[in-house]
């Protein structure tokens, strides 16, 4: 571009000296769904399903975005969320294989996990991996959720925002080197096809290979998440996302606990049968209609596969030495979901509405085929054919309505689903038994603002979730296991949203008190009495109450911050001997990080870019009976960028990010077994924009 002009305009060349024309700046994020500005998230339909401003909604609602996820470069989600007030991703220290996040002490990776507003529906090990170059933000809705978004536990869901087909040209290649062999290349293509401006495309992908500080556990990846958007008429749009990858990560992540709350350095893995496959696929749509009396008709479609292959092992103590055993255990799972509503607006007296009614149906299954642990070796193992060991179907249907009012400054939210589900449930040898659910969940919401800078809020609103898999009144008995009730939650939580005058920023703080009936947690077992089996679900009464604040700030000067802190108190209130009135395992009182990333506007220094961050998790117990705590542990990460179009090279930058800096490796123990952290990681980078 620069080129360009000087040869059409030689005097304007001649004066160039005196004159700043900037680096040209491509941005990868969309804004179709989520509307966002640096690290501040602006509006969205990720709470409400309609484009609604945050600072309106009567919800805590954390927000990353492209920008920090850009800035900070996380591997997975938990690293993506590692900066996020009221969510805890270390409950069981370095261990790729799953998205094990939780949300204001309760679990969120079975029933709190969504993809584009629709559930994504996780088996016991058949787990959908979210690979972050692949989405353009992650919503975290605090809070029970279930009357907007169906099944969806107490402490709030997760919700992945794909990267969309934008109209303007943007294409991106991206080379990364790092710790542990990794070596990958990822690409990025968007853009409007024709010149029409109806049909416009994305074409995301990676190749990884790369291993980890753990012998034997990979961290491959060949994704490609194709995607299109076409405008059929001016009223009339759709939007297909698909995806494709097969990943391999190792099958074992724990090291040997010789006694209660200590977690040795003994890798328990065997290195050379270590492999956990993943081969997952989606394919799916959003359709959006605007009829001639201004209501807007949706439809949300998606349709997932996941097949797992995973090998794994363990050691036990043997006389003066070790045994070991392996297993080999396969899983596959299906997930359709559909989701069809319409939003309307109209006006009564001195209220303005804004409506949405709709029906969604998913449907769900997974067979898994295990045959319990080998002790004579690794091939012996492999080569079995394992056999049917269990499944579950499950039918689930739901119908909503949410009538968001605002008056002046006033805003009202009032919300309202039942939902049913049906579920069969198979054991060894494929005989179902057959459970229903049905349940009503809700929610009112007061929002007040004050100025344009200061609002308060107030909500109260509950959550319906029926449990998967068996449940074990008896951690000590096998024969024990049933068909759980439903998980029921109900919430009350008061806030402040806040932006600094004149600055581009939002400051959240809330108090929250979340009880939930009927829960379930894991605790560790005997693995020779449960058939290999390390922990399984129990039945608990939760209660979680606790303050968060959180901040997200763009500053004029080239500043951008993330900062939070939570207080939460984790009471069990009804579960197994001898922990009722204790803390959860795993769940620490105090917890806190700041991000920041800077870069000068002017000066030498210009093109730079300077990011670090500190993570504090403060002490927990180790077990649910209280016996041993977890230390307080401290994580720093570091960031530095340069942007080659300060010296004439538009598009092309390079970055160098390190994780954990100070290689903490100190364990974490929950349900009574120990982990351990990953340690020191690196990665240099240089990609190209055009």
């Amino acid at each position: 571009m620069v080129a360009a002009l000087a040869a059409s305009h030689p005097a304007y060349a001649q004066e160039a000296d005196t004159l700043d024309l900037g680096t040209l700046t491509l941005e990868a994020e969309s804004d179709a769904t989520l509307l966002q500005n640096g690290y501040v998230a602006e509006s969205g339909r990720q709470a409400t399903r309609v484009d609604t401003p945050i600072r309106d909604i009567p919800q805590a609602i954390s927000t990353v975005g492209q920008d920090q996820i850009e800035d900070q470069e996380p591997r997975t989600l938990l690293d993506a969320l590692g900066y996020t007030s009221g969510t805890n991703v270390t409950n069981f220290g370095f261990d790729s294989r799953y998205d094990a996040v939780y949300l204001r002490g309760f679990s969120a990776y079975y029933d709190g996990l969504f993809r584009d507003g629709l559930r994504q529906v996780n088996g016991p090990s058949a787990w959908f991996q979210n690979h972050p170059y692949t989405f353009e933000g992650v919503s975290v809705l605090k809070g029970p959720s279930s009357s907007m978004y169906g099944v969806s536990g107490a402490g709030g869901l997760v919700n992945i925002i794909s990267k969309r087909p934008k109209d303007d040209a943007y294409n991106e290649l991206k080379l990364t080197f790092g710790t542990d062999s990794r070596k990958e290349l990822a690409f990025d293509f968007t853009g409007p096809v024709g010149t029409d401006g109806r049909l416009s495309y994305r074409l995301t992908g990676v190749a990884r290979d790369a291993d980890t500080p753990l012998p034997g556990y990979s961290d491959d990846l060949a994704l490609l998440a194709p995607s299109f958007t076409y405008q059929l008429t001016d009223r009339t749009k759709i939007t297909v996302l698909t995806e494709y990858s097969e990943s391999t990560r190792g099958g074992t992540a724990s090291y040997y606990n010789p006694s209660q709350g200590e977690a040795s350095d003994i890798y328990v893995g065997d290195p050379d049968y270590n492999d956990f496959v993943n081969e997952q696929w989606r394919v799916g749509y959003e359709l959006e209609h605007e009829m001639d009396n201004g209501v807007t008709l949706r439809q949300n479609l998606r349709y997932s596969e996941v097949d797992a292959d995973l090998e794994f092992s363990g050691i036990y103590a043997a006389g003066t030495g070790f045994g070991r055993y392996w297993g080999h255990y396969l899983e596959n799972s299906e997930n359709f979901s559909v989701d069809t509503y319409a939003e309307g607006h109209f006006s009564t007296g001195a209220f303005d509405h804004t409506v949405v009614a709709g029906f969604d149906y998913t449907q769900s299954s997974y067979d898994a085929y295990y045959g319990g642990v080998g002790y004579v070796s690794a091939a012996d193992t492999d080569a079995v054919d394992q056999p049917y060991s269990n499944g579950q179907e499950m039918y689930q249907y739901g119908v909503y309505v949410h009538d968001q009012l605002s008056s002046g400054p006033w805003t009202m939210f009032l919300s309202g689903r039942y939902d049913w589900v049906d579920m069969t449930t198979f054991d060894a040898n494929q005989n179902g038994t057959d459970t229903s659910h049905n349940g009503f969940s809700g929610r009112v919401g007061l929002s007040y603002a004050f100025n344009t800078d200061l609002s308060v809020y107030a909500n109260v609103s509950s959550s319906f979730v029926p449990t998967t898999g068996l449940v074990y009144d008896d951690s000590t008995d096998p024969n024990s296991g049933r068909s759980a009730e439903p998980t029921r939650g109900l919430q009350k939580e008061v806030g402040v949203k806040y932006q600094l005058p004149g600055t581009e920023s939002l400051v959240t703080a809330s108090l929250f008190d979340i009880r939930q009936e009927d829960g379930v947690v894991f605790q560790t077992v005997d693995p020779a009495t449960f058939n290999g089996l390390n922990q399984v679900q129990v039945p608990y009464d939760l209660r979680s109450r606790g303050l968060e604040i959180e901040g997200q700030f763009n500053f004029a000067n080239g500043l951008r911050v993330t900062s939070a802190y939570t207080y939460l108190d984790m009471e069990i209130e009804a579960g197994s001997t001898g922990t009722v009135g204790n803390q959860l395992s795993a769940t620490p009182h105090h917890t806190a990080s700041i991000w920041g990333f800077y870069e000068p506007q002017s000066g030498a220094f210009k093109g730079f870019g300077f990011g670090a961050g500190l993570r504090y998790v403060g002490e927990s117990y180790g077990d649910d009976a209280n016996t041993y705590k977890n230390d307080a542990e401290v994580f720093a990460d570091l960031s530095l960028s340069y942007d080659f179009g300060e010296v004439g090279y538009d598009g092309l930058s390079a970055q160098i990010n390190v994780k954990n800096v100070f290689d903490n490796t100190d364990q974490t123990c929950s349900a009574d077994y120990c982990y351990r952290y990953e340690g020191r990681t690196a990665t240099a980078s240089v990609s190209y924009r055009f």
